[in-house]
């Protein structure tokens, strides 16, 4: 097996389709697959904050649920679009009233199927993934050693949001642990949630989210290569997003 884990895309279809162009994907009726059979694993939080969500959910439904040539995690993103599109009262904040209103502009039987679409996309989606062909785990903030193979309320938390403490900082952020930094394991933990300029690698973890929503880079890990490529955003850089692991 040999997979490409995709960072966080936030609604940046452009950044997604030129990453995949330079990852050597050749696209077949609107749909990128490798030469080689590698196989994308989306690491979650696919909309919100970009341009364009529904092109996103679109691709990804198609690839993961259609073709059965990709994978997907759900990320804190993805969730709280999932209780939105099934009526549960959420605040149309932190990037999801990008969603919304892309959403709203389209017309009822285009918003039954993206609607549709995602919630398949969703409910067909573990957590995190296992990938034993190339020691890999795959979870949308990571996942610490001694949460690997249970699957309750504490460890959705964990992979939806990071070591969180229950404290925030000033500026409203969830204060978390840096749970890399005690990690011993085997395997690769691969993950996003947190935006990095650059790929961190931390004992075998590596985070993927490069931040291309906030104006730097999408990023993917080869494996079995353990290789990181990425593509320059297109979005306006915001230089305050980048600074979790400074402070």
């Amino acid at each position: 097996m040999k997979v490409d884990i995709i960072g966080d895309v936030h609604g940046c279809i452009d950044e997604l389709y030129e990453l995949f162009d330079k990852l050597n994907y050749e696209w077949e009726n609107g749909v990128p697959q490798h030469p080689d059979n590698r196989i994308p694993v989306f690491v979650g939080d696919l909309t919100d904050r970009g341009p364009n969500s529904i092109a996103v959910i679109d691709l990804v439904y198609t690839m993961v649920m259609d073709k059965s040539i990709a994978k997907y995690v759900p990320g804190n993103h993805c969730n709280k679009l999932y209780r939105y599109f099934l009526g549960n009262n959420v605040k149309e904040q932190h990037g999801l009233e990008t969603t919304v209103s892309e959403f709203k502009k389209l017309n009822q039987k285009r918003q039954k199927q993206v609607r549709y679409r995602f919630i398949s996309l969703y409910e067909n989606a573990a957590i995190y993934i296992e990938l034993p062909e190339v020691n890999t785990i795959v979870a949308h903030a990571g996942i610490r050693e001694d949460l690997i193979g249970k699957n309750n309320k504490k460890v959705k938390t964990f992979v939806f949001y990071g070591d969180i403490t229950g404290e925030t900082h000033l500026d409203g952020r969830p204060v978390r642990r840096d749970w890399a930094q005690n990690y011993q394991g085997e395997r690769w933990i691969v993950y996003g949630h947190t935006p990095v300029k650059e790929p961190r690698i931390v004992n075998k973890t590596i985070n993927i989210d490069t931040g291309c929503v906030f104006g730097n880079a999408l990023s993917a890990f080869r494996l079995p290569e353990e290789r990181a490529v990425s593509v320059p955003s297109k979005q306006p850089l915001v230089e305050e997003k980048f600074n979790y692991f400074d402070s």
